[in-house]
């Protein structure tokens, strides 16, 4: 039987055919550190192997889903990157982590109990079904701390939005309330804070009870639209993230955030 005791910031419970797993650093609003985003690259194996979950919830512990990735944690190492030596500069970093959630068959429902902000809202966009709080903000804000949205906020947004409301989103960083988001198509509900979660079982427990293979084949023959996606923008949007994750715009923008001020960027 498949273990997630190994799991530092993630906890995975499993009951009835349906794993939740909880983003598990409230104290820090969920925000994603290195072990974080290492453990979400690997639960989807996990779960993948574990033959009594059918379907998955994704959810945040506390007051947020997540406010993305660990800007303090950033500020801290050279370049303002938060991952390992040999890992920030490895475009495969994000593209495995977006990549491994297509992969899982398993249909996956994002529970936004509160904001998913970054890397977040692009964790929780290609999730399958996402159901958010109205009084939650979804989006993806990488231009504000001066970095390229290359996490695969350039797939997911445009294929949800369009274009034009896309570009305009992630060229200004803009956060979007969970009523909006709903009636944009960003997320397929926005419902009252303390029925999120049990909007998205009732989606998860249907989903698990149901016909397991035509569901999962179904998901995947959906997703070759999202790999095609990714493989044209993908390349490109992640090796331009990191390029501006060494400039002095975003070790800036880092500073900033660290000192609670508004950053000075000079295009360098």
């Amino acid at each position: 039987m498949v273990s997630y005791d190994g799991y530092e910031h993630l906890k995975v419970e499993v009951a009835d055919k349906v794993a939740t797993v909880t983003l598990n650093r409230p104290e820090v609003r969920n925000a994603m550190n290195r072990t974080m985003i290492r453990e979400l690259h690997r639960i989807w194996f996990d779960l993948a192997n574990d033959q009594r979950v059918n379907a998955v919830i994704l959810t945040g512990a506390g007051d947020y889903f997540s406010v993305g990735g660990d800007v303090k944690a950033m500020s801290s190492r050279p370049g303002g990157d938060f991952l390992e030596e040999g890992e920030a500069h490895d475009p495969a970093v994000g593209r495995r982590l977006v990549n491994n959630i297509l992969e899982l068959d398993k249909p996956i429902i994002a529970a936004l109990n509160g904001d998913a902000v970054g890397l977040a809202a692009t964790v929780s966009l290609f999730c399958d079904i996402t159901v958010m709080s109205d009084k939650a903000r979804i989006g993806d804000p990488h231009v504000r701390v001066g970095l390229v949205a290359g996490d695969g906020g350039a797939v997911m947004w445009p294929l949800l939005l369009g274009m034009s409301r896309a570009k305009e989103f992630l060229l200004r960083g803009m956060l979007i309330h969970g009523p909006d988001a709903e009636r944009m198509g960003l997320v397929n509900y926005s419902v009252p804070c303390d029925q999120v979660m049990e909007k998205a079982r009732e989606i998860a427990t249907e989903l698990a009870n149901g016909a397991t293979w035509a569901i999962r084949w179904t998901k995947l023959s959906l997703n070759s639209i999202i790999k095609e996606r990714n493989v044209l923008v993908q390349p490109a949007a992640y090796a331009l993230e990191h390029i501006t994750m060494e400039m002095d715009d975003h070790r800036e923008a880092t500073r900033a955030f660290k000192e609670k001020r508004k950053p000075k960027f000079t295009g360098r």
